[in-house]
């Protein structure tokens, strides 16, 4: 019984922390309650009224959730700045109240100083924020002068009780977040292996359901992998430990995407393009029975098996879960693999290679692990685990010097647009009603935050006024169900912001909703509640949105299409970057810091993908766009996969006698590297006429026919070198560049 119970907490514990990686989510709800709860119970102690109650309320939401920084010092530092610019905030808030012309004057420059601020990094964010939000307090309760000693005093216990919860009840370390995080990995990357055996076993009828689910879990993996590689600097002891971590985090998450491609591709009647993981919605190959015999297949499923217990297994494992581990690290020798075609052969040899990227991963993050048990295929694995991590130590001081700088973002011009965009809400608020006009300044603020571009901002204006469409009718509803019980809708308020924070990363119109239907409640304790309010906070929250998007279009505008393509300038580079220096150290050049290139490449493809949200949202009206973008994307991502892939095999170069350096790769590859920077040259001047080349095939390049097998890494080397180069010719086509055929 107690054996079942531990597995029940196991699961119930790998499907939270894969589902809310690092438990972040989970960590800003419990916050965010927690310092509201707190702030409630020693005000209502103090003696203080309703109106007071929801003030403090609100300031110590504001104080929990506008702190970002990682470090729990400069965390500190923040709130103990950020009280004195509330105290500051409300104070002018309650003065200038009733000063109509003078009070609009000041909220507007409140605001440009607010987004300006994101410019001096996170401290400046949040100050601005909490300079923001509590003057928005003020404006809510109605503060007036003779109220500030009594508000004064709330701010207080709000900013104590905020810091109280952050520090002491809810504490959250950068080394126990990284933590969480690994052990969120260690959960996605179970699924993912789920995820495959499913598709090993999907019938004809169920092969979409099936690829969709690896297509998720590959997206989920990577996802992880790059929260991991965000904070492995303040997380980690070292560098050396860092870099550590991040290079078995990368292999094991190469190692399960390439095994999920694989599979498919021995499923398939035709060869599976890499593409077909990473476009949504893209149908699924044709598949059959996997060829062969059936033992194959049988061995296949079982080992697939394994190797999620592999995955998820905590701790030493035993004697059984080191058999496991050397009969699938086994299959990396090929006298080892099962009598099967060549496709699901190197589908078990994929399982070999993710079983020994699942190895390193435990031993980079567990440490040492027992040996007694090991095979001679084991010990091997061990060995070439050793010298890698030799070769990261090795490299370390030399490589320190070459950190990348973070890049400022233009706040200016950000300032600016929602300035003019808020001076608008306020002459369209104050026509709509003069007590209640905020509301479509706040709109129109939010829907500025984390946006860079006319059509980003659209989409979240849109957002927002759906949420709160509904938030609307919740409130009545709830509403009508409080009545005047005041701690009855005081818990539900705290529930209702918990799931604001718990859903904001997943669904900005559902937080948007919960905010809402909170307000209907605050509302309600605030005696000020009716049908009239409500509908006028749909009105407000349009009208505040239409004055973003016109500020955002008329006023510095840039335009989706000038974002998306200077972003994806910057992916097409980093991709460039990553291909000529992994070819290189693989053709005998100097070793590099592929993989920081490699992270680097990811970022600005994350970033990309955020901005062509307004191009592939479901509502755009320009379908054939929209599929251009996905299109893009997708291919960006199968060449991103391509390029990591290489990078990881170069990385691999010093301390594996098995993998040789080939100096005919360089002028192999360059062909690639160069179509990369003529489709880099032609998104960024339309007036570049200079065509993409295509010719004979990356292995015919090397002497080969195209067909011949080369060896295990060689292989895998011109496999990958192929696909990239047929990926970057693809992005030809649907980014207008010319292609040029060679003469035979």
């Amino acid at each position: 019984m107690k054996a079942a119970g531990r597995s029940v907490r196991t699961r119930l514990r790998d499907h939270l922390a894969a589902s809310d990686p690092g438990l972040l989510r989970l960590t800003a709800g419990l916050r965010t309650v927690g310092a509201i709860a707190l702030t409630l119970a020693v005000l209502a102690s103090a003696g203080f009224d309703i109106t007071h109650l929801v003030a403090g309320a609100m300031a110590a939401m504001v104080a929990t959730f506008a702190i970002r920084e990682k470090q729990r010092g400069a965390q500190a530092v923040t709130l103990a700045v950020g009280l004195p610019v509330a105290l500051v905030s409300v104070s002018l808030g309650a003065v200038l109240g009733e000063r109509v012309l003078v009070g609009d004057a000041f909220f507007v420059v409140l605001i440009f100083v607010a987004v300006y601020g994101r410019r001096f990094g996170d401290r400046g964010t949040a100050l601005g924020l909490i300079g923001f939000q509590v003057y928005f307090v003020s404006l809510f309760v109605g503060a007036s002068a003779a109220q500030l000693p009594g508000l004064w005093a709330v701010l207080a216990v709000a900013f104590a009780c905020s810091a109280l919860v952050r520090f002491a009840v809810v504490p959250v370390t950068p080394a126990g977040l990284l933590l969480r995080l690994r052990t969120a990995f260690r959960a996605r990357l179970g699924r993912l292996v789920s995820a495959q055996l499913a598709l090993l076993d999907a019938g004809p009828d169920e092969v979409d359901k099936a690829l969709e689910d690896v297509r998720e879990g590959t997206a989920r993996l990577h996802e992880t992998a790059l929260m991991i590689q965000s904070r492995l600097e303040e997380g980690t002891p070292d560098e050396s430990t860092a870099r550590l971590v991040q290079r078995r985090i990368a292999d094991a998450e190469i190692a399960a995407e390439r095994l999920g491609l694989l599979l498919l591709s021995a499923r398939s009647a035709q060869r599976a393009d890499t593409l077909t993981l990473h476009l949504p919605g893209a149908p699924a190959p044709e598949v059959g029975r996997l060829p062969g015999p059936d033992e194959a297949t049988a061995v296949l499923r079982r080992d697939l098996l394994a190797l999620r217990t592999l995955v998820v297994r905590t701790g030493a494992g035993g004697t059984g879960v080191a058999q496991l581990r050397n009969r699938l690290l086994g299959y990396r020798d090929e006298e080892n693999l099962p009598v099967a075609t060549p496709a699901v052969r190197d589908v078990f040899r994929a399982v070999g290679e993710t079983a020994r990227a699942v190895m390193g991963l435990r031993i980079a993050l567990e440490g040492p692990q027992d040996e007694s048990d090991d095979s001679p295929a084991t010990a091997r694995s061990r060995e070439e685990l050793d010298a890698e991590d030799a070769a990261i130590d090795a490299g370390e001081e030399a490589e320190a010097a070459d950190a990348p700088k973070g890049l400022r973002r233009p706040t200016t011009r950000a300032a600016v647009q929602v300035s003019v965009g808020s001076t608008l809400a306020i002459a369209g608020g104050e026509l709509l009603s003069a007590h209640r006009w905020y509301w479509a300044v706040l709109t129109c603020w939010i829907v500025f935050i984390n946006t860079a571009s006319t059509g980003e901002i659209l989409v979240k204006g849109y957002r927002r006024l759906l949420g709160t469409v509904f938030g609307v009718v919740a409130g009545i509803l709830l509403a009508a169900l409080v009545g005047r019980h005041t701690w009855t809708a005081f818990f539900l308020v705290l529930l209702l912001i918990f799931a604001m924070f718990y859903t904001a990363p997943l669904s900005y119109t559902l937080m948007s909703f919960f905010v809402t239907a909170m307000l209907g409640l605050l509302y309600t304790l605030l005696h000020t509640y009716s049908w009239e309010v409500l509908v006028l906070r749909v009105e407000e929250t349009a009208l505040g949105a239409a004055c973003g998007v016109v500020a955002a279009a008329l006023v510095l505008p840039v335009h989706t299409d000038r974002r998306t393509n200077e972003l994806l300038v910057t992916v097409l580079e980093r991709l460039a970057e990553v291909t000529e220096a992994a070819v290189g150290q693989l053709s005998g050049g100097p070793a590099g810091d592929l993989l920081d290139k490699a992270r680097e490449l990811d970022q600005a493809l994350g970033d990309l993908r955020a901005a062509t949200q307004p191009l592939t949202h479901p509502v755009t009206p320009l379908r054939a766009r929209r599929t251009n973008a996905r299109y893009v994307v997708a291919l960006l991502e199968t060449c991103a996969y391509h390029a990591r892939s290489l990078a990881a095999t170069a990385e691999l170069l010093p301390t594996h006698p098995s993998i040789a350096a080939d100096p005919r790769l360089r002028g192999a590859a360059g062909r690639t590297v160069r179509n990369i920077v003529t489709i880099a040259d032609r998104v960024a001047d339309e007036d570049v006429t200079v065509p993409v080349e295509t010719g004979p095939s990356i292995a015919s390049l090397l002497g080969g026919d195209g067909t011949a097998r080369y060896g295990r890494i060689t292989d895998r080397v011109l496999r990958h070198l192929e696909r990239l180069d047929e990926a970057v010719v693809g992005l030809a086509r649907p980014l207008a560049v010319p292609v040029k055929t060679p003469d035979h």
